[in-house]
């Protein structure tokens, strides 16, 4: 699958250098499920993080940090609904 998200956080200063200005890494999902996953586990690890969509994927969407955590909160409410009206 094309990688459609992406999710930028910080990186932690390693070693006695002197602090670099605004350290970044982004990594690439398919799904935002994915990038939600990964915006977590970095979010917990005490990192700043922001998300969005890769161009020229639309709708265009760009989750700054400030949002993250309703971003992340939306994951944990739509993901009871679908599993939960199973009809095996």
């Amino acid at each position: 699958m094309i990688p459609t998200w992406y999710v930028t956080f910080e990186v932690r200063q390693r070693g006695i250098l002197p602090r670099q200005r605004s350290p970044r890494e982004t990594r690439t999902f398919a799904t935002e499920h994915e990038a939600k996953l990964f915006a977590r586990a970095r979010r917990e690890e005490g990192l700043s993080v922001f998300a969005g969509t890769i161009n020229p994927h639309l709708p265009k969407r760009l989750i700054p940090s400030s949002g993250i955590s309703a971003w992340l909160a939306d994951e944990q409410d739509g993901a009871a609904a679908p599993d939960a009206s199973s009809d095996d």
